[in-house]
C-alpha cells in the first residue's frame, strides 16, 4: 500500500508540474521594451495555445468618458452624438486603442469607401474618390471574439469605440489619430492585420504566428503623436500580460496635442503673413490650412480640434496686419479710415455676438459649402474685372493703373523705387465718402460696408479667420476700389474681426495653444512687414490674379473636390 501511495503522490506532483509548465509557456508574453519614444515600433512576443488565432489588445490606461469634457459646445454635442451612436456620457474606453490580430473578420470587414466632393451633390456614402476602410461590426453581439477585446467589455463601450474610430467628430474630439487618404481622414486605426494585406491602415504592422506551437511575434508602429508618458496595457488573447510607456519624442504642444518644432511654425507664419499683407485676403484660411496639414493641430482629448485651431489662428490675422499697418497708414497714408472703421464695427458685432448664434444652427459642412459658392463667384468676378470692357467702365481704376505702371517703368529706368499714392479725402459722410488716389476720385458707402461687415464677422468667427477673403473681393467688386486701397482697409477689418472672434472664444472657454500662437505672432508680424514692402512690386492686374487664384483654391478646399492638399 505504501508504494502505491507514493506512486499516486508522484503522479500528482508530475501532473501539477506539467500543468504549471504548460500554463507558463502560454502566458510567457514579452514586450521588447518598457519604454518607447512616440513613433517607435513596439514588438510583442510569446506563446498562446496551439491552434488558436492571435488577439493582442493594446489599450491606453487612462480612459475617457464624454462627461469629462470641459468644452462648452462638446458638452452639448457629445451627449447627442452618444444617444445616436448608442453610448452614455458615463461610458468610458481608452482614447488610443488597437487590436492586432490574425483574425480581423471576427470584428469587422474591409469595405469600399467613397469620399470628397460637396454634400449638396453627394449623399452620405457617396463621393468623388474611391478607397477602402476597415468597418467595425455595428452590433457588439455580432463580434465573435468579444472576450479578446481587453477593456472593451460591453455593447456601449463597443459603440463608443466605433464612434471614436469611424466618426469624424469622434476622431477630432477624442481619438486624435486618423488614417488618411491624401490629406483626408477616412477613419482611425482600430483592428490591424499584417501589412502583407496591402491595406494602408496595416502599414508598419507585422504578425508571425505558428499555429502548431502557438508561438508568435507581433510588432506595430506606435502613433507618432502619442502624448508624453502615456501608459498602455497589453492583453494577449484576453489575458493582461504587461504594459509599456510611450515617452516624449520632440517638442510637445500641450493644446495642439502634437510634436512640432516651433521654428517650423514661425517660418510658415512668415510666408503666410507676407502673402496676406500683399493681397489682404486668405491669411487666416492659409494659416488654418498650414495648421491642419503640417502642424496637424488636434486639441486635447475631449476638445474638438477646431476649438484649438481657430483661436490659435487668430494670432496671424491680428498681428500680421499690425506688422504692415505702420507702413500703410503712417508712411504711405493710403488707409481710407471712414470705410475701414465702419467695416470694422460691423465685423466686431458679427464676430462677438451674432457669429456665436448663427453657427449653432447652421452646420459647418453646409456653411463651408455656401461660402465655397460665394468665393468662386467672387473669384470669377475678380477675373472679369480685368477684361478691357470692365476696365473701360471703371475709368478711374484704368487711369490709376496706367499712372502706376508709368511710375514703375520710370523707377526701372532711373534705378529708383516706386512711390505709392496717398489717400486724399474729398467728402466725408455716413453714406457718401469720396477720396482721391493717384489723382483719381473714388466713392464708397461706409454704412453699406458696416452691414456687409456683420456678414464677414459671422464668417470669421465660424472659421477662426480674419475674413479678408470676403473683405477684399467685396471692396474690389461692390465698391470698385483698387487693390492698393482695398488691402489696407481689409487689414483694419481683420484686426477687428480677430479681436472680436478671440473674445468670443475666450468667453466660451476656448484658448489657443500658446506656443503655436506665439510662433504665429512672431512669424506673422515679420511677414506683415515684408508684405507691405513687397506689394508695390506687383501691378494691380497681378495682385487681382493672385487674389482670384486664392479664391479658387478656397473653393476647392470648401467643396472637398481635392484631397491631396
Amino acid at each position: 500500500m505504501i508504494p502505491c501511495k507514493r506512486l499516486s503522490i508522484s503522479l500528482m506532483v508530475i501532473s501539477i508540474w506539467l500543468l504549471a509548465f504548460q500554463s507558463s509557456s502560454f502566458a510567457g508574453t514579452t514586450i521588447s521594451a518598457a519604454k518607447y519614444k512616440a513613433g517607435d515600433t513596439v514588438t510583442i512576443e510569446g506563446q498562446i495555445e496551439p491552434g488558436q488565432e492571435l488577439y493582442i489588445a493594446i489599450a491606453q490606461q487612462n480612459e475617457f468618458k464624454s462627461s469629462y469634457t470641459d468644452g462648452k459646445f462638446e458638452k452639448n454635442t457629445l451627449p447627442k452624438k452618444g444617444e445616436k451612436a448608442g453610448f452614455s456620457p458615463d461610458t468610458s474606453i481608452p482614447p488610443l486603442y488597437y487590436l492586432i490580430t490574425s483574425n480581423r473578420d471576427a470584428f469587422g470587414k474591409d469595405v469600399d469607401k467613397k469620399f470628397g466632393g460637396p454634400s449638396i451633390i453627394f449623399k452620405k456614402g457617396q463621393g468623388l474618390y474611391n478607397t477602402t476602410m476597415f468597418k467595425l461590426k455595428k452590433s457588439f453581439d455580432d463580434v465573435s471574439a468579444k472576450d479578446m477585446l481587453g477593456p472593451i467589455e460591453t455593447s456601449e463601450e463597443w459603440n463608443l469605440l466605433r464612434f471614436i474610430k469611424e466618426d469624424k467628430y469622434g476622431i477630432n474630439t477624442i481619438g486624435k489619430e486618423g488614417n488618411k487618404k491624401g490629406k483626408v481622414v477616412i477613419f482611425a486605426r482600430s483592428v490591424i492585420g499584417d501589412d502583407a494585406t496591402g491595406n494602408y491602415w496595416d502599414e508598419g504592422t507585422s504578425i508571425e504566428l505558428d499555429k502548431e506551437t502557438g508561438k508568435f511575434t507581433a510588432s506595430f508602429a506606435s502613433f507618432r503623436h502619442t502624448p508624453p508618458d502615456t501608459v498602455f496595457d497589453v492583453y494577449v488573447n484576453g489575458s493582461k500580460d504587461g504594459s509599456y510607456t510611450i515617452e516624449k519624442n520632440g517638442f510637445w504642444l500641450e493644446k495642439g496635442y502634437r510634436y512640432m518644432n516651433p521654428l517650423i511654425i514661425v517660418l510658415g507664419a512668415i510666408l503666410v503673413g507676407t502673402y496676406f499683407s500683399m493681397i489682404g485676403a486668405a491669411g487666416g484660411m492659409l494659416m488654418g490650412a498650414f495648421q491642419a496639414l503640417f502642424i496637424q493641430t488636434a486639441g486635447p482629448v475631449g476638445i474638438n480640434a477646431a476649438n484649438v485651431l481657430r483661436p490659435s489662428n487668430i494670432a496671424l490675422t491680428l498681428f500680421s496686419p499690425l506688422g504692415s499697418f505702420y507702413r500703410f497708414a503712417i508712411v504711405e497714408r493710403r488707409v481710407a479710415w471712414p470705410v475701414g472703421l465702419s467695416f470694422g464695427a460691423g465685423i466686431f458685432i458679427g464676430s462677438v455676438w451674432l457669429g456665436s448664434y448663427v453657427t449653432q444652427y447652421l452646420s459647418m459642412e453646409a456653411y463651408k459649402e455656401w461660402l465655397g459658392v460665394l468665393v468662386v463667384i467672387m473669384g470669377i468676378k475678380t477675373l472679369t474685372e480685368m477684361t478691357p470692357a470692365a476696365m473701360n467702365k471703371r475709368k478711374n481704376i484704368k487711369a490709376m493703373t496706367q499712372k502706376f505702371n508709368a511710375a514703375v517703368k520710370k523707377a526701372k529706368e532711373t534705378g529708383g523705387s516706386v512711390e505709392m499714392g496717398s489717400i486724399e479725402p474729398v467728402k466725408s459722410g455716413l453714406t457718401d465718402y469720396r477720396f482721391k488716389f493717384w489723382g483719381e476720385e473714388f466713392r464708397i458707402n461706409p454704412l453699406l460696408f458696416a452691414f456687409l461687415g456683420i456678414i464677414v464677422g459671422i464668417a470669421s468667427r465660424a472659421f477662426g479667420i480674419g475674413g479678408g477673403f470676403l473683405l477684399v473681393p467685396m471692396m474690389t467688386t461692390i465698391a470698385a476700389l483698387p487693390m492698393y486701397v482695398a488691402v489696407p482697409i481689409s487689414l483694419i477689418g481683420t484686426c477687428f474681426s480677430s479681436i472680436g472672434s478671440f473674445i468670443g472664444y475666450v468667453l466660451n472657454g476656448y484658448y489657443p495653444d500658446m506656443v503655436i500662437a506665439g510662433s504665429i505672432i512672431i512669424g506673422g508680424f515679420a511677414g506683415g512687414m515684408l508684405g507691405s514692402r513687397c506689394q508695390k512690386m506687383f501691378s494691380e492686374k497681378v495682385l487681382k490674379i493672385v487674389l482670384a487664384c486664392t479664391l479658387f483654391f478656397l473653393f476647392f478646399r470648401f467643396f472637398k473636390i481635392q484631397y491631396w492638399i
